[in-house]
């Protein structure tokens, strides 16, 4: 099948959609049925640059907020992620390959987990690489006690699976989250040696 026309998940960057010219692309498939949905691109160094830098520029003044103005942004979050709850387990379930109640699981755990967040202690920039297992829950794991201490992240999603990552993104928009906060870089090993080489240790979920 030609994969051309198909479109490409965007970046998010500094609180927007980001689309780039990737060195190449990773068709994004349904597991069950071997159907191409979307194209994921394979970013490079320079774009893990790009989302880190966002990152540190937006670090200080997120950190400086009080505990409960971020943890009110996150439980903000949570109740927008159970209203569009229904379209996330489709995204879960199209490119994990999950069942659906697992995958409905998933977003209601990933509700509750925003809803009451846990207060975790790091600080500065966290690179988290998701998992394809669990395509949100695995990486808000990380991402939310990292939120809630005042740090500002990167998130590269599975690329066989990063639309509801993504999605989430844009939804932390919406719910007033500044701009640099939670960037989501797309990419394989490619993608995580570039985060290595903007000095951030990546957190595999």
């Amino acid at each position: 099948m030609q994969t051309d026309d198909m479109p490409a998940i965007p970046l998010w960057i500094n609180g927007h959609a980001y689309l780039t010219l990737a060195p190449a692309f990773l068709d994004v498939r349904n597991p069950a049925s071997g159907e191409i949905l979307r194209r994921t691109p394979l970013c490079d160094t320079s774009a893990a640059r790009q989302a880190v830098a966002a990152a540190q520029a937006a670090v200080a003044a997120w950190a400086a907020q009080s505990a409960a103005a971020r943890v009110a942004l996150l439980a903000a979050l949570g109740q927008a992620l159970a209203t569009y709850a229904a379209h996330f387990v489709r995204l879960i379930v199209e490119e994990s390959g999950k069942d659906e109640a697992l995958a409905a699981t998933e977003v209601a755990d990933a509700v509750a987990l925003l809803c009451s967040p846990p207060v975790g202690d790091a600080s500065g920039v966290v690179a988290i690489v998701g998992s394809d297992a669990s395509p949100l829950l695995s990486s808000l794991r990380l991402a939310v006690p990292a939120l809630t201490a005042g740090a500002a992240l990167v998130i590269r999603p599975a690329p066989q699976a990063p639309s509801a990552i993504l999605a989430l993104a844009e939804l932390s928009a919406r719910c007033g989250f500044p701009g640099g906060v939670l960037n989501v870089l797309h990419g394989d090993d490619a993608a995580v040696d570039g985060l290595r080489s903007a000095d951030v240790r990546p957190v595999f979920a």
